[in-house]
């Protein structure tokens, strides 16, 4: 009857309870424990059931995403793993692409690897690059490198990583069997189970940080589990992966590397739901929380996806400071600016913020939990966005005068600037990054946003919305309802999916009806196990089929949708060609590089809509009036709406404040806002601001 969605932050976990017979939600949002997430879960969840009058007997699904994973790599919080690697091939973690992300920095500095050189022991086998086996497995030596790291160097997971076992795995999973049948509590990755793609250093990095990562999720999960199941759960727990799928949580204990973006993709989901329902294919997805903010672009009412991201950038915005994850993912740009992030004045003298944070603990200094730096929540405060009495429905006053105290102290006083001014330059300084990262984001991968909207969601991404927009010329910010916790319900929105990617070079034109067949069948019936596990099979499956290809000789590939057979695929790979290269095209043979499946089952409530009626009851919306800061005006009174009573149809002119429990929308000069009929409030920008 009841399914509930807990999307775990940085600084706030945010939880949603929906009847699936009436389509009616019950929202939470409270402080994330980072001591242990499970806690503010637990907390979390018992909340709604109190709101919702229910016991725990009713839920019949528990769904999570999590940035546990991400925040492991980062702060180096993993197992102490091993690794087996081909003899000869031990320092390849360490030699990386040999590429250098800055080229006139004369002091780069790297990631480490997350398994050291010390841990890892090379096996004297061998398998060719077409997958002759030239030096056979030597199973006494497996046993014996695995024995060494379990028992002397105590070791939790082993990575077995071989080369070219995207060509021919069977080294690889005959050692992985070897080793978890001597050592069952050892958890063992092998790469070309994690994902077998065809370059050694990105496939070995990423089971790598698979092995990693493991035993610290799987003591989660199942710590979770336990939990749950000791308060009366009985139901299902299902876990979200970067790729935008549901899995169950054998799946994830088994790809914790897979839970990378978990919360942040159910996000992106949801914001293509709400640009199919309103009839708008290509959208901006902005999502600004207390810790981070993420863009990602939807086109054709699909998020955009890749297969690899970085993990742990030495240098935030640089690409290739960072460890390489190949894995499926929606392709997002992440920016350092959330409500906890920390202000500062940078070596040129200008307010720089994040991306360090305050995170939850103690949390901006207006949270009244010990914080003294200056950050974007504080700043919203003093700016007048905020109210203390209200914030989250008044469940967490917030201290002013601790907020205008950090921003003195920190911003204002050594630039010589009242605190207003300084509040609102760390407020534009947020704007303008997240604006810039859009931009560089969007011209990478040929998206014209100037035509579309933005769908803007998160604690935070509401009262920045609007002016970012602006400065991109986005005509259209669509804020929709429970914006403030829309992550968690794009989790209960997520179908079950899962994604195979193989390595198998081929010339297209030596590539007949029955290869092509037979190249995807294997992937398919691996796909299709994984979703059966769910209890979803037959017809309830969909199969997507796609590839990468480049000209024969080129570096780098481009994906492909790809039907039931190879007929139009030279088509399609001129039309994806000439839409990255304008019209460049070279007369040269294709090739296929890399061959992908997606299995998914069907959409939950596919053709249901939340309902939030226990909130929405139209009637006198103004609930006052504030002080708030615009540039245009200075600070000067504005109208407070309550959203929960804006009828559809109502209209809204700027400037004002609307506010619900979980996020404040901020309307500046010209900009009108309406409900339309489905609650959301979609606010007109009228020309870009600077």
């Amino acid at each position: 009857m009841y399914r509930i969605g807990v999307d775990i932050g940085g600084t706030f976990t945010d939880c949603v309870l929906v009847d699936e017979r009436t389509g009616a939600v019950t929202l939470h949002k409270l402080l994330t424990t980072p001591e242990d997430p499970a806690i503010a879960l637990l907390d979390g969840v018992q909340a709604l059931l109190a709101a919702a009058g229910i016991g725990i007997s009713e839920v019949s699904a528990l769904v999570h995403g999590t940035t546990l994973v991400t925040n492991a790599l980062i702060e180096r919080k993993g197992a102490r793993a091993g690794m087996l690697v081909t003899a000869g091939m031990r320092d390849i973690l360490d030699i990386g692409r040999e590429r250098r992300y800055d080229l006139f920095d004369l002091r780069l500095a790297y990631p480490q690897p997350v398994i050291p050189r010390s841990l890892r022991r090379e096996i004297d086998e061998r398998i060719a690059h077409d997958g002759t086996i030239t030096q056979k497995l030597p199973r006494d030596a497996v046993l014996e490198a695995a024995r060494a790291l379990v028992e002397q160097d105590g070791v939790e997971a082993i990575a077995v990583c071989f080369l070219n076992s995207y060509r021919d795995p069977s080294h690889e999973l005959e050692a992985a069997r070897l080793i978890r049948e001597a050592f069952p509590d050892i958890r063992v990755s092998a790469s070309a189970e994690v994902f077998p793609y065809v370059r050694e250093y990105e496939r070995w990095t990423t089971a790598a940080m698979n092995a990693y990562v493991q035993p610290l999720f799987d003591r989660y999960v199942a710590r979770v589990d336990e939990r749950m199941r000791a308060i009366g759960f009985t139901g299902q727990f299902h876990i979200m992966t970067s790729s935008g799928g549901m899995v169950t949580q054998a799946t994830a204990r088994r790809f914790p590397i897979r839970m990378l973006e978990s919360g942040p993709a159910a996000g992106a989901l949801m914001s293509a739901h709400h640009g199919r329902a309103g009839g708008m294919a290509d959208l901006l997805s902005f999502d600004m929380g207390g810790t981070t903010a993420k863009g990602a672009l939807v086109r054709d009412g699909r998020p955009l996806k890749k297969y690899e991201l970085e993990v742990a950038r030495v240098h935030e915005f640089k690409a290739g400071s960072g460890l390489p994850a190949k894995a499926p993912v929606i392709d997002m740009i992440e920016i350092g600016a959330g409500g906890g992030s920390i202000a500062s004045i940078d070596e040129r003298g200008v307010i720089a913020v994040g991306p360090r944070s305050a995170g939850a603990n103690p949390g901006p200094a207006c949270y009244g939990r010990g914080g003294t730096k200056a950050t974007l929540s504080d700043a919203n405060l003093v700016l007048g966005y905020y109210d203390a009495a209200s914030f989250l429905g008044g469940k967490m006053p917030l201290d002013l005068a601790a907020a205008r105290r950090a921003i003195e102290d920190t911003i204002a006083k050594p630039l010589g600037l009242d605190v207003v001014r300084a509040a609102w330059g760390i407020h534009e300084a947020v704007n303008e990054s997240v604006a810039s990262a859009f931009r560089i984001h969007a011209s990478e991968r040929a998206f014209d946003y100037r035509q579309s909207s933005m769908v803007a969601f998160g604690g935070s991404g509401p009262a920045h919305a609007a002016r970012i927009a602006a400065k991109l010329n986005v005509p259209r910010v669509v804020l929709p309802p429970g914006a403030g916790v829309m992550s968690a319900l794009g989790l209960l929105r997520s179908p079950f999916s899962f994604e195979v990617a193989r390595s198998h070079r081929a010339l297209l034109a030596d590539v007949d009806a029955a290869t092509y067949a037979e190249a995807f069948a294997g992937m398919e019936r691996e796909v299709r196990e994984v979703l059966a596990e769910a209890g979803i099979a037959g017809d309830d499956v969909t199969v997507l089929r796609r590839l990468d290809m480049r000209y024969a000789g080129q570096g780098y590939e481009i994906e492909v949708e790809a039907g039931e057979t190879p007929d139009g695929l030279a088509e399609r790979f001129e039309a994806a060609y000439r839409a990255v290269f304008s019209s460049i095209v070279l007369e040269e043979p294709l090739e296929i590089v890399n061959w992908k499946i997606e299995a998914g089952g069907p959409e939950p409530m596919a053709q249901s809509t939340f309902r939030f009626d226990r909130d929405y009851a139209p009637g006198e919306a103004v609930k006052g009036a504030r002080d708030a800061y615009f540039p245009e005006s200075g600070m000067i009174s504005v109208p407070v709406y309550d959203r929960y009573r804006l009828a559809v149809g109502a209209s809204v002119a700027g400037p004002a404040i609307i506010e619900e429990r979980e996020a404040t929308m901020i309307l500046g000069h010209d900009d009108r806002a309406t409900i339309d009929r489905h609650l959301n409030l979609v606010i007109d920008i009228k020309g870009a601001r600077p």
